[in-house]
């Protein structure tokens, strides 16, 4: 009979846990849902006996990617008023996909949104390197015998040098000056240096006191820092490690488990072009939270405390072969 049963819930996609789910599944109430396939959505939860229950997105909505949200996206909209045209039309498992205008191309302002802007046209004395394409604008230069200066392609002419040589002799003259400037304050502060040895032999046992004062809570801190297991990495390290685990559609999902804002995230996507460098700077926000060490001359550090709530986060995301690796690449046990 129990054969049987568990026969019964694998065909039926609904396990009960007793390991991590797999990707195509979701947990609930303890049991090992079945995900909805891209272009459909999640009506009703998944039950001991019964499946996950999903329904087609509506029209004007698509989802892309196996999913267990109760929504759908809506579709983007190709804007006349922005010289774009409609390529592929929505369809429940994709998004529309426009392209600019013939003459225009797309000029990026961040990871989602673009302006289609009019094709540069090459100006007198240029020719044209590369056409206008959908993704690029044109590229000029100027034509042989003729070199740009502010901006405009003028004719080569002995009376009036090549920008190259120029920028050589103002090169020449800033290296003169700070050659210069590194010389005067080479000699005043050894200048200074000098008077104060002269004044200090006065005091010399009670600054010789605080050296060793000084030498005792160097010691005490480098002490303290050893204690640190050799397993902590730096976070620099520690975090590109962490990107190379989770795949980029789930990152948003940990970084919020590990309470990063939304406000924080969109923040971090419109300072970094970049998906990778915009998640990096959402984890290194969740990092500098945490508890962390700084000392001598040693970078910040990533307490035992903080891993262990990462690698929590990443199992109840079900990405357990991530955790395992980190564990084993810093031996955390």
């Amino acid at each position: 009979h129990k054969k049987v049963t568990l026969l019964w819930k694998l065909l039926s996609g609904v396990l009960t846990i007793e390991k991590p789910c797999e990707p195509w599944h979701y947990e609930t109430d303890g049991i090992c849902c079945n995900k909805c396939h891209p272009g459909f959505k999640l009506v009703e939860k998944c039950t001991s006996n019964t499946i996950s229950v999903c329904t087609p997105c509506s029209d004007g909505e698509f989802s892309d990617q196996i999913n267990f949200s109760p929504t759908c996206r809506r579709c983007r909209r190709c804007k006349e008023s922005n010289n774009e045209y409609q390529v592929s039309p929505c369809r429940n498992d994709s998004n529309t996909k426009c392209q600019c205008k013939k003459g225009y191309y797309k000029h990026n302002i961040d990871s989602e949104t673009y302006d289609c802007l009019k094709c540069k046209k090459c100006g007198p004395n240029e020719i044209e390197v590369q056409p206008c394409t959908h993704e690029t604008d044109t590229v000029c230069d100027c034509k042989e015998n003729f070199s740009r200066e502010t901006g405009k392609c003028e004719p080569c002419s002995p009376a009036h040098p090549h920008p190259q040589f120029i920028n050589m002799i103002i090169g020449f003259s800033v290296l003169v000056v700070l050659l210069v400037l590194g010389i005067l304050i080479t000699f005043i502060v050894t200048k200074r240096s000098f008077n104060k040895k002269m004044l200090s032999l006065s005091s010399r046992s009670s600054a010789q006191q605080t050296d060793l004062k000084e030498a005792a809570e160097t010691s005490f801190v480098e002490q303290e820092l050893s204690k640190l297991p050799d397993c902590v990495p730096m976070i620099p390290d520690f975090i590109y490690s962490v990107l190379d685990l989770v795949p980029l559609q789930q990152m948003k999902q940990l970084v919020r488990s590990l309470g990063v804002t939304d406000t924080e995230i969109e923040q971090a996507e419109m300072d970094n072009r970049y998906c990778r460098e915009a998640h990096y700077q959402m984890l290194r926000v969740w990092a500098q939270r945490a508890p962390r060490t700084v000392g001598g001359g040693k970078a910040e550090t990533v307490h035992r405390q903080v891993l262990e709530e990462l690698l929590s986060k990443l199992r109840q995301l079900h990405l357990s072969r991530a955790a395992e690796e980190l564990e084993t690449k810093y031996a955390i046990q």
